[in-house]
């Protein structure tokens, strides 16, 4: 319908999918006092339980999912109330500027400053400084990931207490690791829609997204160095059973890698962050799908930070597809193994 749409010149793709994702306005919560807020001009929506507590409580920095170009604080309201509500934890979802009127570093920006206002005034809000956690569902991973980086180095700021990624979208040099064979035509996200999704964060624009998913914008030095953290070497072999027959990356187009160049930066793509950044990442917590074309970059990750020696929680989704997350509870439905992972992240919530 979108495509139509666009043809006939009503609206473009991107307008009509950000209309049918648009979440409804939902009843008061009973057990929550909720409030729209704003971070140094940054929209942020802030669930705080009404309960009493013993002590000051943990605080989430959300950062939701939509390819950097759908999504908004209502289309998360319901995983947002879930998450406050059975942790007992004070969530502070964040409405990033979405592309591609707003490009890259904006939705990282926007998602630093959220975070770092937070950081300094978590006694506004009851929570433990000591106990800030970042969080976030695909791209929404994807920036949570990029945000704990810039903050393992700081000594001005509390150090984070984790980072939760849910099925995080974390490279764009290699559209062709296992996952994205197997599930390349598995919904929610195609492997085309990765590609899409994430030139349209970078550029604005899905130019050259043909020669991006055959791996002719990077060049062969650089594909050398990075073969040490993105590869199917890295990937454990009972992920690569299930029909794999990956390309080898055409010919280097250096025009091309011109206009994407900044893929191989570690905010864009955080699995790219050098060893030095890595190990002094939080206790983090990877939630990974096996119908999902992200799926082995969150498995690359987990393995990055392991060899660093940062403590991981994974969880596996063997039923779980991309965006199931998203769905919790969507117009009077759940899928099972979206709420067994919304539980995964609650379980791992309470045990910090």
């Amino acid at each position: 319908q979108g495509k139509i749409l666009e043809k006939t010149g009503l609206c473009t793709q991107i307008t009509f999918g950000r209309y049918v994702r648009q979440g409804r306005k939902l009843r008061l919560d009973p057990k929550l006092f909720i409030q729209d807020l704003q971070f140094n001009k940054v929209p942020v929506r802030v669930y705080q339980p009404k309960a009493t507590s013993d002590g000051r409580r943990r605080g989430i920095i959300f950062f939701h999912g939509g390819g950097w170009v759908f999504g908004s604080l209502d289309t998360y309201e319901k995983v947002c109330r879930y998450i406050s509500r059975e942790s007992e934890s004070v969530v502070v979802s964040v409405q990033y500027r979405l592309a591609p009127e707003h490009k890259y570093p904006a939705a990282y920006e926007d998602c630093l400053t959220a975070t770092i206002h937070f950081m300094k005034n978590t006694e506004n809000y009851g929570v433990d400084p000591a106990r800030v956690i970042v969080c976030g569902d695909s791209a929404g991973g994807n920036l949570a990931a990029a945000v704990s980086q810039t903050l393992a180095g700081r000594s001005d700021l509390p150090r984070l207490r984790a980072q939760i990624l849910i099925y995080p979208g974390l490279q764009a040099l290699d559209f062709n690791l296992p996952s994205y064979h197997q599930n390349r035509g598995v919904p929610l996200l195609f492997r085309e829609r990765a590609a899409f999704f994430a030139l349209q964060y970078l550029n604005g624009d899905a130019l050259h997204m043909q020669e991006v998913l055959e791996g002719s914008h990077i060049p062969p030095d650089m594909r050398v160095k990075y073969r040490k953290w993105v590869s199917p070497d890295n990937i454990p072999e009972k992920f690569k059973v299930r029909g794999v027959k990956p390309l080898r990356p055409t010919d280097f187009i250096a025009e091309v890698y011109e206009t994407v160049k900044r893929f191989c930066e570690p905010n864009l793509c955080p699995l790219l962050a050098e060893d030095a950044v890595v190990h002094q990442l939080p206790e983090s917590f990877i939630l990974t799908c096996e119908y999902d074309v992200l799926r082995d970059d969150g498995l690359l990750y987990k393995k990055r930070l392991e060899d660093n020696g940062v403590r991981v929680t994974w969880y596996h989704l063997e039923d779980g597809f991309h965006g199931i997350i998203s769905l919790y509870d969507y117009c009077g439905f759940s899928f099972p193994a979206g709420k067994r992972g919304l539980d995964s992240v609650v379980s791992f919530l309470k045990s910090l």
